[in-house]
């Protein structure tokens, strides 16, 4: 029984419940809160299943007409996955509604199967990784609201809803990044996040203000009048600046460049948030959005997307071979491979990025899982120069460890790894625009696999450099059994690349069809390129293990001024505190300033102004109104006094005094008469 699309919002609202069921629950119920969480991812992946079956219930056979290398049309049936959406009116708005709407199509498939699948797989790894944490209940309750607010984004048919979710997903990563908070360091990485992907989301909001404008909707399909439909696209101004300014929004939240630097400080995290954030949710947002979008893009957007993507593969690779902290090295490798998938959608190759995205999740996922069952052997001992020969006493992790560097590297054939980085590579190559990508994206494949096999050789070979790594010990059965399954994944999903792209002809079969391309050159080159990395870096770091923590690094011995550089990140942090940073300490020193010494004097002038007001007032009021009043009433009273001493009570003076006033009033008419 397929999952109808009007039912689609229960795959985001099981996890959701999870989360609301969560932060109601007691601080004791740890493992009911655990327990809540991983049922509902794993009743989640059920319906994304269901719904990624009814993808293919929905397809059917599409003739196009194709040119041919002569110039002539050929016939080409290919098999089509349609869009399948319900909208519907969430509140009116004068003579409008608002609506919103779930869509299932391929790519809304693959992403909730790979979400849940994966999240699912790191919720459980989390139960074994923080057991003796006191707030593990508030830590599930928010792994499952990043979880559905991820889903919700990937199932949303209207880019409102599809921001909503987006901001969902930027507040659950602060409440994970900052998890331990009691450390300065996490709290302000936390913080860093958060702000610097809202730098990225007014862009986004901006584009998405701007095609409403444009279009009169947000919905992506709606019966030929939404904003991915041709009849919207045809007549949509702006595009190249819509486009860029929602790329702004995938420059945050998948830390590219420049805005990357929140990235890597990710890592103050528990290590289950670092492999959720970099491999299935946050920064696989951003890639998504694009693809999602990429109708939208012009050539001119995707020019700068590919360049911007450029150089963040090769700028995180750079610095990831100078870092010391084995969560780092995983991040700036994340910041490196989100540059592939980013180059991939510049270069007019949104499939190819997807299915990056994809392989991405599974063997990232594992590699970080990797390092946390390292650290949670190693008594949270995270530094590679302390760690070494851990291959014996931790067998399991390293070779679950050690298929997810070679899926990384891009080792052939046997590694997922290798398969979508030589799409996005293949793409490159076709892309009629430059060839720097390219040679960019070739620069990247060596460093990759230089910088994860100092990863490996630091870590598991040699001696133990120090008391935890010599009484490390292998991680229980709740963490290895995640690792184990996602080294499977990481290698059958080769296996289904191998030998026919299926991915390529499940979501753009035009594509498929008209992909001729003899790229044997092309891929034994970078072939190539692998085992040159993969050489160099067991030359300088595995042949000769280094013995003692404080050892100076191979490379910084032989570049010491390079070396630095790169292990300081090339200074970006300093670069944006030195410009930006002082910027915003001028502009609010600027305000401190007017409001002390001219909004504040300008208030102490009304002040005095009112006090002296209100003193002329005063004075008015007791001298002159009171003073007049008063007098008046105590004539009137003096009056009245008078007057009542008049009033004796005594009826024979009342009767003397009526024949006295008599008398005189006879008097005065007789005199007047008289005259």
């Amino acid at each position: 029984m397929s999952l109808p699309v009007a039912k689609l919002w229960l795959i985001p609202a099981l996890p959701f419940l999870a989360a609301v069921i969560g932060a109601v629950l007691p601080h004791s119920g740890r493992k009911l809160a655990a327990g809540f969480s991983i049922g509902a991812m794993a009743l989640a992946l059920l319906l994304s299943l269901d719904a990624f079956l009814s993808v293919f219930l929905y397809a059917g056979f599409v003739t196009y007409k194709i040119p041919t290398a002569d110039g002539s049309l050929t016939s080409l049936c290919v098999v089509e996955y349609p869009a399948q959406f319900f909208n519907f009116t969430w509140f009116n708005l004068g003579h409008g509604a608002v609506q919103l709407g779930w869509l299932l199509d391929p790519l809304t498939a693959l992403m909730c199967v790979m979400v849940t699948f994966v999240g699912l797989l790191i919720f459980v790894f989390s139960t074994g990784y923080m057991r003796d944490d006191a707030r593990a209940k508030q830590f599930f309750c928010f792994l499952s609201l990043f979880a559905a607010a991820m889903l919700g984004l990937i199932i949303a048919n209207s880019l409102l809803l599809l921001f909503v979710c987006w901001e969902l997903v930027g507040l659950a990563s602060y409440l994970l990044i900052g998890f331990w908070f009691q450390k300065p360091e996490a709290a302000a990485a936390a913080k860093k996040a958060f702000i610097t992907t809202r730098i990225g989301d007014l862009g986004l909001l901006l584009g998405l203000l701007w095609l409403y404008d444009s279009t009169g909707t947000l919905l992506l399909y709606d019966d030929g009048k939404g904003v991915l439909e041709p009849a919207v696209l045809a007549g949509l101004g702006g595009s190249t600046a819509i486009g860029l300014l929602i790329f702004c929004g995938a420059v945050g939240k998948s830390g590219q460049f420049p805005l990357h630097v929140w990235l890597p400080d990710a890592m103050e995290g528990p290590t289950p948030v670092s492999a959720l954030i970099h491999a299935a949710t946050m920064v696989a947002a951003g890639v998504f959005l694009m693809a999602r979008v990429f109708p939208l893009l012009t050539p001119d957007a995707l020019t700068v997307i590919a360049f911007t993507g450029a150089i963040t593969a090769l700028l995180g690779a750079l610095i990831a071979c100078a870092q010391h902290d084995l969560k780092r090295i995983l991040a700036f490798s994340t910041v490196s491979q989100l540059g592939y998938m980013m180059l991939a959608i510049g270069v007019g190759s949104w499939v190819a990025a997807i299915f990056h995205l994809l392989t991405h999740a599974f063997f990232k996922a594992l590699l970080f899982l990797g390092a946390g069952s390292v650290i949670h052997a190693a008594h949270h001992e995270q530094d590679i120069r302390s760690l070494g020969g851990l291959r014996g006493q931790m067998r399991v992790t390293f070779a679950t460890f050690a298929v997810g560097t070679m899926a990384l590297a891009g080792v052939p054939f046997l590694f997922s790894g290798f398969w979508s980085k030589e799409a996005i590579l293949h793409a490159a190559h076709g892309w009629g625009v430059s060839q720097i990508p390219l040679y960019v994206g070739l620069s990247a494949v060596v460093l990759t696999a230089f910088y994860m096999t100092r990863l490996v050789a630091e870590t598991f070979f040699g001696t133990p450099r120090s008391d935890h790594a010599a009484h490390a010990h292998e991680s229980p059965a709740v963490m290895i059994v995640p690792l184990v399954l996602l080294a499977a994944c990481a290698v059958l999903l080769s296996l289904l690349a191998w030998p026919s792209p299926w991915l390529q002809h499940l979501l753009d079969p035009i594509s498929a069809a008209n992909d001729h391309t003899d790229g044997f050159g092309l891929m034994a080159l970078s072939i190539m390129l692998v085992a040159v990395g993969l050489a160099a870096g067991w030359f300088v770091y595995g042949r000769k293990p280094r013995e003692k923590p404080a050892a100076a690094d191979p490379l910084a011995a032989r570049a010491p001024r390079v070396f630095a550089f790169l292990a300081a990140r090339m200074k970006f942090d300093e670069l944006y505190a030195a410009t930006f940073g002082r910027a915003a300490d001028a502009f609010a020193a600027s305000a401190d300033a007017l409001d002390r010494h001219i909004w504040d004097g300008v208030v102490r002038l009304l002040t005095r102004l009112g006090r002296f007001t209100g003193l002329v007032n005063r004075e008015a009021d007791e001298e002159g109104l009171n003073a007049g009043f008063d007098a008046t009433s105590d004539s009137l009273r003096k009056t009245g006094q008078a007057y009542s001493r008049a009033q004796t009570g005594d009826a024979h003076g009342y009767l003397l005094m009526i024949a006295f006033g008599f008398v005189v009033l006879v008097f005065a008419v007789l005199v007047g008469g008289a005259r």
